[in-house]
């Protein structure tokens, strides 16, 4: 019983587009308006969070209960996690209004508001029910999801949460959650050994220490590609200025 790639991408990409969409409209906004209007600001950002936010959520509940019917497990209907407060917009929009002056990172935040909402919502029904879950990479994977990964299938417990929450979402990431009921379950294309070994080969004891081996091997081997990625920036940034 498999999860056929083509399903996966599917569903990812359309999880992709609703925190882009998010983000690009926040950012959007912010290019028009400026960010002084700190109240305008945050409401324009806890709008688009819950529109886009309840649109990620219900379809990682459509996800959850396809898989469910899939497996013949005996759970009820996966639930979406409660949006984000206006409190807990306004606290991340003052928080990049502190980390970026130059107001490039507003976008961003919304975006991974957004994902977090789909995340949120995988994660606590699995634990609600018991099941089991995974990181699936997607792309051109980040060493820290990679890490992640190499953990393979677990069951879902609290200690998968920080502060309620999926503990490593970030920005700019198509990787997901999966989950499963029993082992029969397998998404294509997932291989947590090969992340596994990948992992464990990399230099350094500490998990942190490992990770940033792997990070800066991966700077290596696509230097070009990133330096050619941070001239268009700087070109786009000198055209609009």
């Amino acid at each position: 019983m498999r999860i056929s790639a083509s399903e996966w991408t599917k569903y990812i990409t359309k999880l992709s587009k609703l925190s882009s969409t998010a983000g690009d409209m926040m950012q959007k906004w912010v290019d028009d308006n400026g960010f002084d209007d700190v109240d305008a600001l945050i409401e324009y950002a806890y709008a688009l969070t819950t529109r886009y936010g309840e649109a990620s959520a219900t379809l990682s509940c459509e996800m959850y209960d396809a898989i469910a019917e899939m497996q013949g497990a005996s759970v009820a209907s996966a639930e979406p996690v409660e949006m984000p407060s206006y409190g807990d917009i306004a606290k991340a929009i003052n928080g990049v209004r502190k980390q970026s002056p130059s107001g490039q990172l507003y976008g961003t935040a919304v975006a991974r508001q957004v994902k977090q909402a789909g995340a949120d919502t995988t994660l606590k029904n699995a634990i609600r029910d018991g099941a089991q879950f995974a990181w699936i990479p997607s792309g051109d994977t980040c060493p820290f999801c990679i890490a992640l990964a190499s953990r393979g299938w677990q069951y879902a417990s609290k200690k998968a949460l920080r502060k309620g929450h999926a503990e490593h979402i970030h920005s700019h990431c198509d990787c997901q959650y999966a989950i499963r009921f029993d082992n029969k379950m397998q998404v294509d294309g997932y291989n947590p050994d090969e992340y596994l070994q990948m992992y464990e080969s990399a230099d350094g004891l500490k998990p942190n220490d490992k990770i940033n081996a792997m990070r800066r091997m991966h700077y290596a081997q696509n230097r070009d590609v990133i330096n050619e990625q941070h001239r268009e920036a700087y070109a786009i940034r000198n055209e609009e200025n």
